[in-house]
């Protein structure tokens, strides 16, 4: 399961500092994730480090980053808010399980599933999301203990080092690529700040403080330690967390699984699916016993990752090295880090991450696609993930199946003596298409026999199955007799099932291959 990696000298740079630049931008978001799901910022960063750890060794995707995640987040709060924390522990627990049941069944195909219009919706959904995300940081505590949006210098300082963050990332690369520019954006904008007392602005510490309200919250901690989720072994325990768990296994897999195809996109190779769905379930098996809130892969950190050119398993096992020593040792150092250099980090990601041609498509491309984009988009900003991705696919299906339900007709052929008529049928057969297809045959016009030849057309489900039993009453209640031909063998094998007494011609029958899902 696991791969020694090749290392050259360039890859091995680039990746370190990758990965230095993940794990300054994971410390806010993890601490900003575990308020989302109610528990404390340390769990959150455990399961950063710990999510980001094993799916860096073990999983299908290298470059690509996982850890504490929003989407999963919202799922936890209300298990937490009711039955403690420890509850939330066994639900990860059992998530990973679920999860790593889906990699070994080879579930991470289906990924494939999804149409390409239902992929642009859900980057520019995500898009979205992580800049409105990012609006929280304009926002503090006032005296009464609401949040207020920050003005006057406060807002002019935060946004002039927000600018000047992007100007590096953006402009740096072409001077000089030896080192992340985003990596550079982020020190020299923590040195400008913590040398020039003139440029105060919030701080990860300030952030921290303002999230738990309490003047000395650290991120410094210790190891996670082991320890078997304190909750009773009960069925009614069981019943408790295993709606959530399903959840949370669904959520994780199908943004672990699109972050990893849009990874594919942009580096031009291709990741495995099932054994990334083992390796997230198993980094979440490891947050249930060593207190982590659990997690799955990350689009924005793993665009960071990418456009700094970490493209190696070392630079998300660097992230998460890295990560628990600002932890154990170099807290006092992640804490003074401004919160507008990592705004600035994020608002590049955002640029990056939406798929600005989907601007272009709009003319170019059928308006039922431009509708699924615009629809999934709307609704991962208005819900969730996983939600927009499952109704993004429905839509899609259902258009599909529309469109392909008018394309049913019948190239019709008849003996020289009149006395056998041919139905040569072109276009899929399924539940959508039969009221069509039965509108094709004139039962009281045809001779004693009558041929129907699938050669250009297949018999898909059980509703084209109940058509042709159909249609073989209709002929038979006139005294006349039904022929098939060229049907598959599978889509014989349903009509004999389904008990359908039509003559067939196997002879003639085609045999379709199957692709192979060698490659998941």
């Amino acid at each position: 399961m696991f791969e020694f990696p090749k290392f050259n000298r360039s890859s091995v740079k680039n990746d370190v500092l990758s990965g230095l630049t993940v794990a300054l931008a994971l410390v806010p978001e993890a601490v900003a994730f575990a308020f989302v799901a109610g528990v404390e910022p340390m769990i959150g960063l455990y399961a950063a480090f710990m999510v980001g750890l094993v799916t860096s060794l073990f999983g299908g995707r290298p470059g690509m980053i996982s850890g504490a995640t929003g989407a999963m987040a919202v799922v936890m709060v209300e298990l937490v808010m009711e039955h403690g924390v420890q509850y939330l522990f066994a639900a990860v627990l059992l998530t990973g399980l679920i999860q790593i049941l889906a990699g070994v069944l080879r579930f991470g195909k289906f990924i494939r599933l999804v149409p390409y219009s239902v992929m642009i919706g859900f980057v520019n959904g995500l898009a979205i999301v992580i800049f409105l995300a990012q609006l929280g940081q304009f926002k503090i505590k006032n005296a009464d203990g609401n949040l207020v949006w920050i003005a006057g210098n406060d807002l002019y300082v935060m946004g002039g080092l927000i600018v000047l963050t992007m100007a590096i990332i953006h402009f740096l690369p072409k001077l000089t690529t030896a080192v992340p520019s985003t990596l550079v954006a982020i020190v020299v904008v923590t040195l400008l700040v913590y040398f020039v007392p003139a440029l105060d602005t919030r701080t990860v510490l300030d952030f921290l403080q303002g999230m738990t309200g309490d003047e000395n919250a650290t991120i410094a901690g210790t190891l996670p330690t082991f320890a078997i989720p304190a909750v009773p072994f009960t069925l009614e325990t069981l019943y408790i967390i295993l709606p959530y768990a399903f959840i949370l296994a669904a959520v994780g897999l199908i943004e672990s699984l699109l972050t990893l195809t849009v990874v594919d996109e942009m580096t031009g190779t291709r990741g495995r699916p099932n054994k990334e769905c083992m390796a997230q379930g198993a980094a979440n098996m490891v947050n249930g016993v060593f207190g982590g809130m659990g997690g799955c892969a990350m689009i924005g950190q793993s665009m960071i990752n990418i456009n700094s050119g970490g493209r190696g398993r070392l630079s998300g096992f660097t992230a998460a090295i890295a990560l628990l020593a600002f932890i154990l040792f170099a807290s006092s150092l992640i804490e003074v880090v401004p919160l507008a250099a990592l705004v600035g980090v994020m608002f590049i990601v955002v640029i990056g991450t939406f798929e600005w041609a989907s601007f272009k498509m709009i003319r170019k491309v059928p308006a039922k696609d431009v509708f699924v984009i615009i629809l999934v988009t709307s609704v991962t900003v208005a819900t969730d993930l996983a939600f927009a991705v499952f109704v993004g696919v429905i839509v899609s299906a259902l258009v599909f199946a529309w469109e392909h339900a008018r394309h049913i007709n019948a190239e019709i052929k008849e003996s020289q003596d009149g006395n056998e008529k041919v139905y040569n049928i072109d276009g899929p057969l399924f539940f959508a298409s039969v009221s069509n297809f039965l509108e094709l045959f004139d039962v009281n016009e045809d001779p004693r026999h009558v041929t129907v030849d699938f050669a250009q057309s297949r018999v898909v489900d059980h509703s084209a199955i109940e058509a042709i039993s159909v249609l073989n009453g209709r002929y038979a209640k006139e005294g006349k007799k039904l022929h098939i031909r060229h049907l598959s063998k599978d889509c014989r094998k349903l009509l004999h099932k389904a008990g359908v007494l039509v003559e067939t011609d196997a002879s003639q029958d085609p045999s379709y291959a199957v692709v192979s899902d060698t490659l998941g």
